[in-house]
């Protein structure tokens, strides 16, 4: 599974840089949960719960269904 997430974060990867920002896998649960770290511009950013909810997660979702969750550590 950790494949599978990691190409669909391969796929929101340049919208994400194309703001300065970048994502990187930190891990996959056994029980569905993938945390991931903001960084660049997307590190403190006010506007980075919803870039990790509505675009990340939302990508991570649609190409690995068996996920439930996508967290910032």
């Amino acid at each position: 599974m950790k494949e599978q997430v990691q190409k669909a974060i391969d796929k929101i990867r340049p919208a994400l840089q194309a703001d300065g920002g970048d994502v990187e896998l930190v891990d996959v649960s056994a029980d569905g949960v993938v945390s991931v770290k903001l960084t660049g511009a997307c590190h403190g950013c006010p506007m980075s719960q919803m870039t990790l909810k509505m675009g990340i997660e939302k990508v991570i979702k649609q190409q690995v269904p068996s996920v439930k969750e996508v967290v910032s550590v």
